[in-house]
């Protein structure tokens, strides 16, 4: 769990800090609505690539844990929801389905 979050936090830095040098902040009043979720499914992808995770449930990971930071948007508390993402997004990515017993 520790590595995902650690990772998806770090990259989520990284871009956002990018983005804030290089966009005004009047981009993120008319566009942070698309541009925070791409970044956060952009991470993920990296995240995957970077721990050998698989792609396809690491993407559906951040999509639904993606969701009820929604929540804290609307709250106006932003930050808060990504951290509380990025933990849900670390248990998430160390959960790993039991591998069915051969009959």
């Amino acid at each position: 769990m520790a590595k995902a979050f650690l990772v998806q936090v770090v990259l989520v830095a990284v871009v956002s800090v990018i983005l804030a040098l290089l966009l005004p902040h009047s981009f993120f009043e008319d566009w942070g609505w698309l541009s925070g979720p791409v970044a956060w499914l952009a991470c993920a992808w990296g995240t995957s690539l970077i721990l050998s995770l698989p792609t396809g449930r690491t993407i559906l990971g951040a999509i639904l844990v993606g969701i009820p930071s929604i929540l804290f948007v609307v709250l106006g508390l932003h930050w808060l929801g990504a951290l509380v993402a990025a933990v849900l997004f670390g248990a998430w990515c160390a959960y790993r389905p039991a591998e069915p017993t051969p009959a």
